[in-house]
């Protein structure tokens, strides 16, 4: 009497064309068919693993479809792409169920459909395409576009800008991306993120020359899985360098104006607490900010007790300054010392009062020269009053 493995082979190799194939729980390869051995290689036998056949890419699905195989006693269909004996991937559809004694998986493969011949709108559109893809390597002079596979090999490498970074059109095609580039472990994995379906753009130094890339993710279908990566690389060196040199000039000219403006407003010490700022020009909200923030330092750091706003060189004024002159004035009187508004010019005078606010608060002379004499007096009236109010030595205060 033949055994039963005996019985499922005669009855499954008696079609020797089909490519059929007996195999264990985990995946061994225990028998082909002659079939099978002419499509994929006399190899296949000899507990050679189904995954290992696989494309890398097929083979989480083909490890979800074959644990659902063990799980239920109904057939189960899954399309695989299998090695064959030159080493090329040959898309195949399988369908196999567990045998009566569950000790082994019964299979067979046939080639997958052929894909539909495209139309001639469908060639016509490809062929534009290439030929637009043509005219940017040829004519665009900064830019490089190359593509990798899912394992970041290169399939495509062309652009003008590759010889101005020392590179042959085509050099890389072939080569691996992680090879060429990846130099750390850090660097290969940002790589690998290449393939989670964003589109991404950065820029970078290699070749010695800087580029501006756009990664842009290839799918085999619309909304299918990733298969590749196109990037498109633009030499950016000459505008690196104008930006650079931009910026160093615009560096130089932010320092002369500061330059300027210290000039222009330049905080004197003319009396033993007395500041003043002489200001000329046209005095903007800007200028009158910054004024506030220099003056009320100043202040502190010397301990003044008077300040004194020179306006005689000022012609103009816009309608936001007289605000800010009442506001620099009430902080100067926070911080317990006296501000004075000197030379003030008729037409500053006029905008002033036609804005409405209320300047009462504001000491004003109507020169520097009024203005120190003020502060002088103020000073020295003080001091008097102080040295009255002491007694001398070895009297008594009146009752």
């Amino acid at each position: 009497m033949e055994s039963a493995p005996s019985v499922l082979l005669g009855e499954l190799f008696a079609r020797s064309a089909d490519l059929l194939f007996i195999a264990s729980a985990d995946g061994a390869l225990l028998h082909g068919s002659g079939g099978l051995r002419e499509a994929l290689g006399p190899g296949v036998e000899g507990c050679a693993l189904l995954a290992d056949l696989a494309h890398p890419d097929d083979r989480a699905a083909l490890s979800a479809a074959w644990s659902s195989l063990l799980q239920r006693d109904e057939p189960v269909s899954f399309s695989v792409r299998l090695r064959d004996g030159g080493g090329a991937y040959r898309p195949l559809s399988c369908s196999a169920s567990r045998s009566s004694d569950r000790s082994a998986v019964l299979g067979s493969l046939r080639p997958a459909p052929a894909a539909a011949p495209m139309t001639e709108d469908e060639l016509s559109t490809l062929r534009l395409k290439a030929r637009i893809l043509d005219g940017l390597v040829e004519h665009v002079d900064p830019m490089t576009i190359w593509a990798l596979d899912r394992d970041g090999i290169y399939v495509y490498h062309d652009g003008k800008s590759t010889a101005k970074a020392g590179l042959k059109r085509g050099q890389h095609v072939g080569h691996s991306v992680y090879d060429l580039y990846a130099a750390t472990p850090e660097a290969a994995a940002d790589m690998r993120q290449w393939y989670d379906g964003q589109v991404r753009r950065g820029r970078g130094e290699a070749h010695g020359a800087d580029w501006d890339t756009w990664l842009i993710p290839l799918r085999s279908e619309p909304g299918g899985r990733i298969d590749g990566v196109l990037g498109v690389s633009l030499d950016v060196s000459d505008s690196r360098l104008v930006e650079k040199e931009l910026r160093i000039q615009l560096d130089q000219i932010a320092a002369q104006q500061k330059v300027i403006r210290d000039l222009s407003t330049p905080i004197i010490e003319v009396w033993d607490g007395v500041l003043t700022l002489p200001m000329v020009g046209t005095v903007d909200s800007v200028r009158t900010a910054e004024v506030m923030d220099s003056l009320l330092a100043q202040i502190v750091e010397k301990r003044a007790r008077f300040a004194i706003l020179d306006l005689t060189g000022v012609e103009v004024v816009d309608t936001r300054v007289a605000s800010h002159l009442i506001q620099l004035i009430t902080a100067i009187r926070l911080l317990g010392a006296d501000g004075i508004v000197a030379g003030i010019k008729p037409t500053v005078a006029q905008t002033m009062v036609a804005l409405g606010l209320d300047l009462t608060q504001l000491n004003t002379q109507r020169n520097l020269r009024a203005a120190l004499n003020y502060a002088i007096r103020a000073m020295t009236g003080a001091q008097g009053a102080s040295s009255a109010a002491s007694p001398a030595p070895g009297k008594k205060p009146a009752p």
